[in-house]
């Protein structure tokens, strides 16, 4: 089978969303620095960063509380994400259904950064900083009007584990239904002969009809399937503490370099 074209460069007049963390801090008309926080609290899900140097630096450090104990046992996260709501506190109504029993604990108002719908939507980033015990990311999910509205583009995710002594790495990517029956589970780990430690630029081209998956502008999977309502980003590190004597090596991280978003051409 012929290697698969690369996609077509990004045109710069549609480009709509430009995190590129040149500023001395990171920017909040950008980003909400929490994770899901409906499903716990804003300040038990803040997230921990460094910005400096035209770099966004995602960590999650030894003393970081999990994200929710009650919901995901001793799962810490450092996560920003562009928009978030919910309904009233003890509603079920929150957006990512990652597990069944939900219950608002924190209402959340209505806040849409940057919520597309369609579009090209790219990371530059080094997962430079993460052990077994970690995973990196960027995807997107349904903000969640309707319920069905709730399925996830992930862009990339890189656990540590899958990352080889040479820095190649498996890049997962792919769609999630959650409850969107119109979407089917179709996600892969991909093998990735590049050094995952250094930055690329993973990418989607979201269309009507498929999503186009791709690292540093060569195709790396298609789906021919499609979410039809506006999505958020969501770019975090997870850390999954391991059960003594077994210790990770805080602070898992990795670095950004930019998070841009085009409309389509």
């Amino acid at each position: 089978m012929p290697p698969a074209p690369p996609v077509p460069p990004p045109v710069p007049d549609l480009l709509e969303f430009d995190a590129d963390f040149s500023g001395p801090e990171l920017d909040l008309r950008q980003w909400l620095p929490y994770y899901l926080p409906q499903w716990s609290s804003r300040e038990r899900t803040r997230a921990r960063y460094d910005v400096g140097d035209g770099v966004l630096r995602l960590r999650v450090d030894a003393d970081q509380p999990p994200w929710s104990v009650e919901y995901d046992g001793q799962t810490r996260v450092s996560n920003l994400q562009t928009a978030v709501r919910s309904g009233p506190v003890g509603s079920d109504a929150g957006q990512h259904p990652f597990r069944e029993g939900l219950v608002v604990r924190e209402a959340q108002g209505d806040r849409r950064l940057y919520t597309p719908h369609f579009g090209r939507i790219e990371v530059v980033a080094a997962i430079d900083g993460i052990d077994e015990h970690a995973m990196a990311a960027l995807w997107m999910i349904g903000l969640e009007e309707e319920p069905e509205q709730s399925a996830e583009i992930c862009v990339f995710e890189v656990f540590g584990r899958d990352i080889r002594p040479d820095g190649s790495a498996l890049v997962g990517m792919g769609v999630h239904p959650f409850r969107d029956a119109s979407i089917t589970d179709e996600f892969e780990r991909v093998p990735f002969a590049g050094d995952v430690r250094e930055p690329h630029r993973y990418a989607v081209d979201w269309r009507p009809d498929e999503v186009v998956f791709s690292i540093d502008g060569i195709v790396a999977k298609r789906v021919a399937q499609s979410p039809q309502y506006p999505m958020q980003l969501m770019l975090d590190v997870f850390a999954f503490p391991p059960e003594p004597p077994a210790v990770a090596a805080y602070p898992e991280s990795f670095a950004v370099h930019a998070v841009r978003g085009y409309r389509l051409g």
